[in-house]
């Protein structure tokens, strides 16, 4: 297993997230943020605050219709 390293910094509704890939964002409420990795990856994430019951849907692919 090797090692790995991440920290998170808050501001507000704002969160920098360092990690051994590199720097992602988020922001967003409680019940919904939309983030972006370090490698680029963006999503929106929804939440029940208090169930545990949450929701992810990537963004920036689109799928081909055939």
């Amino acid at each position: 297993m090797g090692w790995s390293y991440r920290k998170s910094i808050r501001k507000g509704p704002f969160r920098i997230n360092l990690s051994k890939r590199g720097v992602g964002h988020s922001v967003g409420a409680r019940g919904a943020r939309y983030s972006r990795s370090a490698d680029g990856r963006r999503e929106m994430t929804f939440r029940i605050p208090g169930t545990g019951l949450s929701w992810r849907r990537p963004l920036g692919r689109r799928r081909s219709r055939r």
